[in-house]
């Protein structure tokens, strides 16, 4: 497998093709954020998670790709910068949860709770509703045909080393028992992690590590 999921602003994008789903990775932004477009391989029907910024950069991502759907994974402003640019040239259909949409440049059209499903052509995406760093932040899921695994899209809930910043030990308190209940307790080590910003990582690598999280309150 080629794809790293190692990114650089200003570099190219990498591409994981999978059975029935290709995913791109861009980085973009002083604020090295991720950008994700989802590919159906059977119909061409593409949903990009993050509208986050460099909205040149991402219509070139997007390309001919029949975009019909952008997810904003959460309501921080460096997620959702290029949102109206994307939406007017493209025309998809925006989706976030209620409780952050207000927080979006643009109306959103379709909001979605936790247990909500989210088509991408032929494909499914589970939405996962993960509260703490923001009170509507979602991850996204997709279980891959046969052995192609688990991949989750966590935004700025989950990375490599620990969840998401938060500002209270309430809201510290609350984005660990949903990673912990609605993520690591769903899925095995193999889980494959797509954060907001950075590089991917597996539950496996992530696993051993919450007592620690817990302990050290971030």
């Amino acid at each position: 497998m080629s794809y790293t999921g190692d990114v650089e602003v200003g570099g190219p994008a990498d591409v994981r093709e999978l059975p029935g789903l290709t995913i791109t990775k861009l980085a973009v932004s002083e604020m090295a954020n991720n950008a994700y477009l989802l590919q159906d391989t059977a119909t061409g029907q593409a949903l990009l998670i993050d509208a986050a910024a460099e909205p040149e950069r991402l219509r070139q991502l997007i390309g001919d790709a029949d975009l019909r759907t952008v997810v904003t994974t959460h309501g921080h402003w460096d997620h959702h910068r290029a949102l109206p640019d994307v939406v007017e040239a493209t025309g998809a259909t925006t989706v976030a949860h209620p409780a952050d949409a207000g927080d979006l440049p643009v109306p959103v059209a379709r909001p979605v709770e936790h247990g909500d499903a989210v088509a991408v052509g032929e494909q499914t995406l589970e939405v996962v509703h993960l509260r703490g760093h923001t009170p509507g932040s979602i991850a996204l899921v997709w279980r891959g045909p046969g052995d192609t695994g688990t991949h989750v899209f966590t935004g700025d809930s989950l990375f490599p080393g620990g969840p998401g910043r938060t500002t209270n030990p309430e809201d510290f308190t609350s984005l660990m028992d949903d990673v912990e209940e609605r993520v690591f307790g769903q899925f095995d080590d193999g889980t494959w992690i797509y954060p907001g910003h950075g590089k991917d990582t597996t539950l496996g690598a992530e696993r051993p590590h919450l007592p620690e999280w817990r302990e050290r309150g971030w």
